[in-house]
């Protein structure tokens, strides 16, 4: 049975590239294996976020979460942070860690190529990744091929352990996630570092406001517009099936028809398509008693799975205490 792990780190609000891009996914695969998913709260620290703000953005993920579909029935849904194994399982790994595989890190080269001030925390944030994944048996975890390089790292790190310890870890795969870039409002990659994105629980009029500026090129309304190569279909088309891309495709390529209109079109679908996500979201705030229920399940479930590793690692590893 497949044991799948992922995190997100509370770092604003999701949007729809967060939606199509992962959480989707994550939806269509809760009847499939055991699934764990997780605010990476650990790793958002280094990014040394304020404390109002962390504790804001961490809850409302947990929140966006359930809206968006997952069910707490059917997937553990945790905080990192409230289970402090995997802190603990993180230091025992990065004793085995050579340095040279952190150093080849991309994010931790990438902010060294820019002259980014970097902390410790960036550095060992391979380390606690592979713990996460370690301490919970998983055997496929889902990222972009931008992420794979974590996976293989934690690979890595649980074959180190292995050799020098005995059989303790089940490698890791990676479960590429079927890659759906999701344009922003200025045809770049919606990323909340382009502020580009149309948040799923923005209010409606703002949603308006972001659609109603994606940029397009200049052509007439009579002309006929090139659906692969525009910013309002490439978003619309996020929406539909398989069929109805087919005919707005159609739509675009006919002519008679303005950008004006077509961006009518993708808020009107945009609306009705998060519509329920929203409905569930309000619900839920109005009752936060089972927000906390569900964090508390998801606690005693992760935490019981983590000691259980957490105890054969030390054991291997001839830690007494």
């Amino acid at each position: 049975m497949k044991r799948r792990l992922s995190g997100i780190k509370p770092t604003g609000k999701l949007h729809l590239g967060n939606y199509f891009g992962a959480i989707k996914q994550f939806i269509e695969q809760q009847d499939d294996g055991k699934n764990f998913y997780f605010v990476a709260d650990y790793h958002s620290l280094t990014a040394l976020p304020e404390k109002k703000q962390l504790e804001e953005d961490s809850l409302d993920i947990v929140i966006n979460y359930l809206a968006c579909g997952l069910d707490p029935e059917k997937a553990t849904i945790f905080l990192q942070s409230s289970v402090p194994e995997h802190t603990e399982l993180c230091w025992i790994l990065a004793n085995l860690t050579p340095f040279g595989l952190l150093n080849r890190a991309h994010a931790f080269k990438d902010k060294m190529a820019k002259g980014e001030n970097v902390n410790s925390g960036l550095f060992l944030y391979p380390v606690l990744m592979a713990a996460d994944i370690l301490i919970y048996d998983s055997t496929h975890v889902p990222v972009g091929k931008d992420q794979k390089q974590h996976v293989e790292i934690a690979r890595d790190i649980a074959l180190k352990f292995n050799d020098t310890y005995g059989e303790t870890f089940v490698l890791p795969a990676p479960e590429i996630i079927e890659e759906r870039t999701v344009p922003g409002i200025d045809g770049r990659k919606m990323s909340k570092s382009y502020d580009n994105t149309i948040g799923i629980f923005d209010n409606e009029s703002d949603i308006k406001k972001k659609i109603m500026s994606v940029v397009t090129d200049s052509k007439s309304v009579e002309e006929p517009k090139d659906p692969d190569n525009n910013n309002i279909f490439a978003i619309h088309n996020m929406f539909l099936n398989k069929e109805e891309s087919k005919a707005l495709k159609e739509k675009y390529l006919k002519g008679g028809i303005g950008y004006g209109d077509l961006k009518k079109d993708l808020l009107a679908t945009t609306i009705e398509y998060l519509a329920p996500f929203r409905a569930k979201r309000g619900e839920l705030l109005g009752n936060m008693d089972y927000v906390e229920q569900v964090l508390k399940n998801g606690k005693n479930s992760a935490k019981s799975a983590a000691m259980k590793k957490l105890e054969a690692v030390r054991s291997a590893v001839g830690l007494i205490g």
